[in-house]
């Protein structure tokens, strides 16, 4: 059995599962979600919206001890729970918590907090972590890695595909049903980050539940198109991007000299969120969007992305039988056993790297 790990763009709590691959099924043993210390999420969320120039090594050392120890201690919550043996666990794959990430870049980087160091020695389990930069290593963008995943579990022959994971950032795979066609997926741009970065700056709001606040305001159609106009939006695949770009600063340089009601504001970034998505899907001919992440619980976006997509059917992973809040910690656990039979697990298709390469390194 594996475990994997998961705590997305919005920091929003660390998902544990278990889970075994017995051939084309997954077989989930047990679930578990732990909350992030307020001060510590916090501190992350901030941090991830400064430059690299802004940032102090000393407490990001710090955060990376933190944030390790917080993932072996869920873990080991998760375990203690369910009453489960540690010797019954084959690895933790963990996808450490993105701080910056600069594909694109001169050197190119991708930055992870959550050392693994830690992880194997509070837990005593085989960690396997740090996926995305060998990626990165061989000229690819270190991101999306769920597309190979959804590749390997979530296609059909008898239709075209699309999965679309809205976190933080929104990143959308595209599984044609014939499958002698590549793998497509990259990060569309904003998916829940300024949403729940301005609720939090106007209303001291977590999140926007169910897109409450943003269905109170009207849409700026000029403040969309310009926000729409921004080059990442029309930039080909492979791409990917992060809260350290698309944050409460890009906002600020677009909101400039305008006098909008904040609910307003809020309302465009919804629809931002909703079009970008939705000029994404429409450039592939996707008949069906199967969608997980926070996302998928606000009934505004997905009505939004309903109405944009009318030739498209757009419901929850639910429908094909996995859980869309455990999409991403499923596809960690199912990274680590590729990773411990020595198997590549990024697509050159998705992340434009030279070559498949072996992701993840082994914490024993």
């Amino acid at each position: 059995m594996y475990i994997g790990l998961m705590s997305g763009t919005s920091i929003d709590a660390i998902d544990v599962i278990l889970a075994d691959f017995v051939g084309n099924e997954i077989h989930i043993h047990a679930v578990y979600s732990h909350p992030w210390p307020q001060d510590l999420r916090d501190t992350l969320l901030t941090l991830s919206q400064e430059t690299k120039d802004q940032s102090i090594l000393h407490d990001i050392a710090i955060l990376d001890v933190k944030v390790g120890k917080l993932f072996a201690k869920s873990v080991l919550n998760m375990l203690e729970k369910n009453s489960i043996s540690k010797t019954k666990i084959h690895a933790i794959g963990s996808p450490g918590q993105t701080l910056y990430h600069h594909p694109d870049g001169n050197p190119s980087y991708t930055w992870q907090l959550g050392d693994p160091n830690v992880i194997a020695q509070m837990t005593n389990i085989t960690t396997i972590a740090d996926f995305r930069r060998r990626d990165v290593a061989a000229g690819g963008q270190g991101a999306p890695l769920a597309p190979a995943f959804h590749d390997a579990y979530m296609r059909s022959s008898e239709e075209n595909r699309g999965v679309l994971n809205i976190g933080g950032i929104g990143n959308l795979t595209v599984l044609s049903a014939d499958k002698k066609l590549p793998v497509i997926g990259f990060d569309t741009g904003p998916g829940n980050a300024l949403l729940d970065a301005f609720a939090y700056q106007q209303q001291h709001l977590r999140i926007d539940k169910d897109g409450a606040w943003a269905a109170s305001g009207q849409v700026h159609a000029d403040l969309l198109k310009d926000m729409l106009e921004d080059e990442y939006f029309a930039r080909p695949a492979p791409k990917s991007t992060g809260r350290d770009y698309f944050n409460l600063e890009w906002l600020s340089y677009h909101i400039l000299g305008l006098s909008l009601p904040p609910e307003d504001i809020q309302a465009t970034l919804c629809q931002l969120t909703i079009d970008s998505i939705a000029n994404s899907v429409t450039l592939h001919n996707i008949q069906r969007l199967l969608v997980c992440g926070g996302g998928v619980h606000n009934s505004l976006l997905m009505q939004g992305l309903a109405d944009k997509l009318p030739d498209c059917k757009v419901e929850s992973t639910e429908a094909i039988g996995i859980n869309p809040d455990l999409v991403e910690a499923i596809c960690f656990a199912w990274l680590a056993k590729q990773r411990l039979n020595k198997q590549p697990s990024n697509l050159s298709s998705v992340t434009g790297a030279e070559q498949p390469v072996v992701l993840g390194g082994v914490y024993l």
